[in-house]
């Protein structure tokens, strides 16, 4: 009798499969932990001198285009969504449903980072956006040049992609709940 018929009959997984399979569990929970919390590496880090501006305040006569961002963990799951206005008026809202072993500030970055992704190919004259989030640790990891993970280091890099395409992107920090 071969392995794999002796696999059948005994209802046994074959080693090989358990192999990878142990292997990937290992890599994604032991390893270098989820996607979004890795270090980037060094050839994909934004240039020093493209930094990412974030006012005090809402400077609204700055901005054509303004998006709320927002992500979250409860019991229901891990999300993130966005909703752009432009002159005021909503244009549009995304929600995005993200793995359960997501943390909330993870929910966070990716909130911003498909903002970026939704306004890059929004059709204005005027690209200014003002991206406001209720995340301050989002925000100082930003700011922070030290701080290379994979989700930063994305976000820095599409902001970089998009003032090459002539937008203006600023960032605020808006208080949570507060009936924006």
């Amino acid at each position: 009798m071969s392995n794999e018929a002796l696999c059948v009959i005994t209802g046994l997984i074959p080693i090989n499969i358990k192999i990878e399979e142990t292997a990937k569990y290992y890599e994604s929970v032991k390893g270098q932990g989820n996607t979004f919390n890795r270090e980037m590496e060094v050839k994909h880090w934004t240039h020093p001198a493209n930094t990412v501006k974030i006012t005090d305040g809402q400077e609204d006569s700055k901005h054509n285009i303004h998006v709320y961002t927002d992500g979250s963990k409860s019991e229901h799951g891990v999300g993130s969504t966005i909703a752009i206005f432009k002159e005021s008026k909503l244009i549009d809202t995304k929600k995005y449903k993200l793995n359960g072993r997501c943390s909330n500030n993870q929910a966070e970055q990716v909130a911003i980072l498909k903002a970026l992704e939704n306004l890059q190919f929004l059709e204005t004259n005027d690209k200014t956006a003002l991206i406001s989030t209720d995340s301050r640790i989002t925000l100082e990891s930003l700011k922070n040049r030290k701080n290379h993970t994979y989700l930063m280091e994305k976000i820095r890099n599409k902001v970089s992609e998009m003032e090459n395409q002539d937008w203006k992107i600023e960032f605020t920090w808006i208080k949570a709940h507060a009936g924006h």
